[in-house]
C-alpha cells in the first residue's frame, strides 16, 4: 500500500549506503527464488481457483439470506467476535460508507483476469513445441519457466481492466485508513509513545551490547531490528487494551442488532411467546433484556478465550488474524509518518 511504501522510504532509504543490500545478497534472493519458483507457481495455479470459487459462492450464498438471519449473524459475530478483530471490523464498517460494492467489482474483475491467465498458463503447460513427446515447460530451468509466466502475464492479462480495479481498491482502502486513524487516534497514540520510550530505553541499555555480540557486518542493523521490536510490543500492549474496550463495546452493539433481530424475525412469523413482543418493537424493553444478556455472553466468552482464537479455529481464521494486524500496524505507522 501507499503507507507502506512511505515507512519502506523512511526507514530504509534514509539509512546510510552501508546499511543497503549489497550484491552477493540481492545474488541469493534471485538464486532462491528461481528454485521456489516452480512449485510455487504449481501451488498458485492449484490454490488460487479454490480460493475464487469458494469467496464466489460464499458470497452468492450471504446474499441470498433473508434480512433478519444477516443481522441476526452480523450480531452475533460483533457480540462475540468484535474485541477480537476490532480494527477488521472497524474496516468493514468504514468501507461500507467508502464504497465496498466498488471494492466488490474490483476484486472480481481482478479474479476474472486471475482465472483468465490461469486457463492459458494450464494450456502453456500442455504444449510441446518441439514435438519431442514433453512438454516444453518441463524441459526448462526455474529461471526460464519464471520468465515464460511472466511474459504469459503480460500478454494474456487486460492491463486497464485491472489498472482500473487496483485504483478503486486503493483509493477505498485510503478512505479506509483515514476513518480507522482517527477513530483509533489514542490507541495509536499510546502506542506510539510506549514504542518510543521503549526505544530510548534499549538504545541506551541493551543496543550497545547486543552490537558488541553480532558480527560486525551486520551490527548496521540492530537498531533497525531493535526499532521494530520496541513498535511491536507498544503495538501489542496498546492494541491489548483497545481490544477489550472494543469487546465490551461491540458486545452491546452486536446484542442489540442481535435481538432485534430475533424479534423482527418472531413478529413476521406470526409469532409471539408469552405475548411479551408488542405490535411495535419501539414500546418493548424485551429486546434489550436481551440485547444485555447476549452483551453478557459475547464479553464472559471473549474473556475466556483470552482475547485470543484458540486452535484449532486460528487456523481458520488465520486470514482474519493476517489481516488484523496487518490494519493495525498500517494505521500506526501512518501516524508516525
Amino acid at each position: 500500500s501507499l503507507f507502506t511504501f512511505r515507512y519502506l522510504r523512511k526507514n530504509l532509504y534514509t539509512m546510510p549506503d552501508r546499511a543497503m543490500p549489497d550484491q552477493e545478497t540481492i545474488t541469493k534472493a534471485t538464486e532462491t527464488l528461481q528454485k521456489i519458483g516452480r512449485p510455487l507457481l504449481a501451488f498458485i495455479s492449484a490454490a488460487l481457483p479454490i480460493v475464487i470459487s469458494s469467496c464466489q459462492k460464499a458470497w452468492a450464498f450471504y446474499k441470498k439470506l433473508p434480512h433478519n438471519v444477516v443481522q441476526f449473524l452480523i450480531g452475533t459475530i460483533l457480540c462475540f467476535f468484535g474485541g477480537l478483530y476490532p480494527t477488521l471490523f472497524a474496516a468493514i464498517q468504514a468501507a461500507k460508507i467508502g464504497g465496498i460494492n466498488i471494492v466488490s467489482k474490483a476484486l472480481s474483475d481482478i479474479s476474472e483476469e486471475a482465472m483468465i491467465v490461469i486457463e492459458e498458463s494450464k494450456k502453456d503447460d500442455k504444449v510441446d513445441a518441439d514435438g519431442n513427446g514433453v512438454a516444453d515447460v518441463k524441459e526448462m530451468d526455474s529461471k526460464a519457466l519464471l520468465l515464460r509466466k511472466a511474459n504469459l502475464v503480460m500478454t494474456k492479462m487486460n492491463p486497464q481492466k485491472v489498472d482500473e480495479a487496483m485504483a478503486a481498491i486503493s483509493k477505498v482502502w485510503l478512505s479506509v485508513i483515514s476513518v480507522l486513524t482517527v477513530q483509533f487516534a489514542r490507541t495509536i497514540a499510546l502506542s506510539i509513545s510506549i514504542s518510543d520510550s521503549l526505544k530510548k530505553t534499549f538504545n541506551r541499555f541493551c543496543t550497545p551490547t547486543i552490537q558488541k555480540a553480532v558480527p560486525k557486518e551486520y551490527q548496521k542493523w540492530v537498531p533497525v531490528v531493535v526499532g521494530w521490536i520496541c513498535k511491536s510490543i507498544g503495538m501489542s500492549l496498546a492494541w491489548y487494551i483497545q481490544t477489550v474496550i472494543s469487546a465490551v463495546t461491540s458486545a452491546l452493539e452486536g446484542g442489540k442488532i442481535a435481538a432485534f433481530a430475533i424479534l423482527k424475525f418472531f413478529k413476521d412469523k406470526g409469532m409471539n411467546p408469552a405475548g411479551i413482543i408488542p405490535e411495535d418493537l419501539d414500546d418493548t424493553y424485551v429486546d434489550e433484556a436481551i440485547a444485555y444478556l447476549f452483551a453478557a455472553l459475547g464479553v464472559f466468552f471473549q474473556f475466556k478465550l483470552g482475547f485470543d482464537v484458540p486452535f484449532p479455529f486460528n487456523l481458520l481464521l488465520f486470514p482474519f488474524e493476517i489481516a488484523e494486524y496487518y490494519i493495525r500496524w498500517s494505521i500506526t505507522t501512518v501516524s508516525e509518518a
